[in-house]
């Protein structure tokens, strides 16, 4: 058993579309950063988990999705495992690996996730989202949605379908409703406001103009944001993470490895939790995920020097940074506008840009997270370095089951020497 665990490498391209590039292409990107960053090669991998939700789905490549990805790149008859959790399946990769490398079964092992979301059909890229969710249960509720439109009630899928202007052919995903709805409920209970989801939205486009590895490097002020095309009220296209491709990885290894090796730039994992969701009552997932990775990691929120959270929308972010522990509840929009979640704030919030200007391709996102905090915390962010940088969290959910996520990863990484 292998007393710590550490991240010794990473590796992302530049999120973006790539209508040209197959999974195996991107997959071998990945590879190249990753290698590059840590100093090894593929002679040095053990086992690898691949972390991928949509290639079966668009392609039809199902059930050995990581052996085909990997072996095109010249690695093969190592274990691989294929993992697949909604929006936190690259995180889970990261926490099956650790706990792998954490049980003595492995010295060094590799976590990737790749994507390909964007394709030209629209329709089939939002249908591709109800995997995410309950399919019988969901299918079900918007039937119910459409009938009582369809009979002239004022059905709310329907009055929000027409809000983003594309009735016809699908403008968002089955998400936004979710995460709108969420966002309705928490400006009713604690006078929320819209303004600050686009204080929140506007910190993070102007985030990743710092990030050459962002899908989208543009600015936005507040204003911008809040006037921006209307998706799902209280969201604006501004506040929702966009459609693309992308892959990101990162190398593990044990303690005996790292001083084997005499890896440089290395970063210990201090605690590495999945949880998952729950049909009835309150979803408390980001609670108790987060409230057992402080207790392995012997830390508490005030502890915490930067987070990457899952910012589907903006509405994620700010229910995060409360369920987390960073602010009361209720105060997630006025904690973002006191600017504390800033680059130079007091705890800054996905100084990457999140999933809503970084990118989010599923299978890459959690894994984008990790190579994020691990640059911030080998203090080689460059112009959006975070100031103190010796700690750093992230929250990784996927999909939706009963009232929240149905999958969730929290990690907490500290910096050496």
């Amino acid at each position: 058993m292998s007393e710590n665990v550490y991240i010794i490498g990473v590796g992302m391209i530049k999120f973006g579309k790539y209508l040209e590039k197959s999974i195996k292409v991107l997959t071998g990107e990945a590879l190249d950063e990753v290698f590059k960053d840590s100093g090894l090669s593929g002679k040095d991998i053990e086992a690898a988990w691949f972390s991928n939700t949509g290639w079966g789905m668009y392609t039809f490549q199902h059930s050995i999705r990581g052996q085909v990805a990997l072996t095109a790149n010249g690695m093969d008859r190592i274990a691989v495992t294929n993992v697949e959790n909604a929006c936190a399946s690259g995180s889970t990769a990261l926490h099956s690996a650790w706990t792998a490398v954490k049980a003595g079964l492995y010295d060094c092992a590799l976590a990737l996730g790749v994507e390909k979301l964007y394709d030209e059909d629209r329709v089939k890229v939002m249908k591709s989202f109800m995997a995410g969710t309950d399919v019988e249960e969901v299918t079900a509720m918007m039937e119910k949605w459409q009938k009582e439109g369809q009979n002239g009630e004022a059905g709310e899928a329907k009055t929000r379908t027409d809000q983003a202007g594309e009735k016809k052919t699908g403008g968002h995903s089955v998400f936004m409703d979710f995460y709108a709805a969420g966002a309705r409920a928490h400006m009713q209970k604690f006078g929320s406001t819209q303004r600050q989801l686009a204080v929140i939205a506007a910190k993070a486009h102007n985030n990743s103009t710092l990030n050459p590895k962002a899908q989208y490097t543009f600015p936005m002020t507040v204003d911008e944001v809040m006037a921006d095309r209307p998706v799902s009220f209280p969201l604006t296209r501004a506040m929702c993470a966009p459609i693309g491709d992308g892959a990101a990885a990162a190398i593990i290894c044990s303690e005996n490895f790292l001083k084997r090796h005499g890896v440089a730039r290395a970063v210990k994992i201090r605690a590495s939790v999945l949880k998952s969701g729950s049909r009835t009552g309150v979803n408390d997932i980001s609670q108790r995920a987060s409230r057992e990775a402080y207790e392995k990691a012997g830390m508490g929120p005030e502890d915490i020097h930067m987070l990457e959270v899952h910012d589907a929308t903006a509405f994620g972010e700010m229910v995060q940074i409360e369920a987390l522990g960073f602010c009361p509840e209720g105060e997630g929009g006025i904690y973002a506008e006191s600017g504390a979640t800033a680059l130079s704030g007091k705890t800054p919030v996905n100084p990457s840009g999140g999933l809503i200007a970084r990118g989010h391709p599923i299978g890459a996102s959690g894994l984008a997270q990790i190579f994020e905090l691990v640059t911030q915390l080998r203090g080689e962010a460059g112009m959006r370095q975070v100031e103190r940088h010796r700690t750093a969290m992230t929250e990784n959910g996927g999909g939706t089951l009963g009232n929240g996520e149905a999958a969730m990863t929290v990690h907490i990484l500290e910096k050496l020497g």
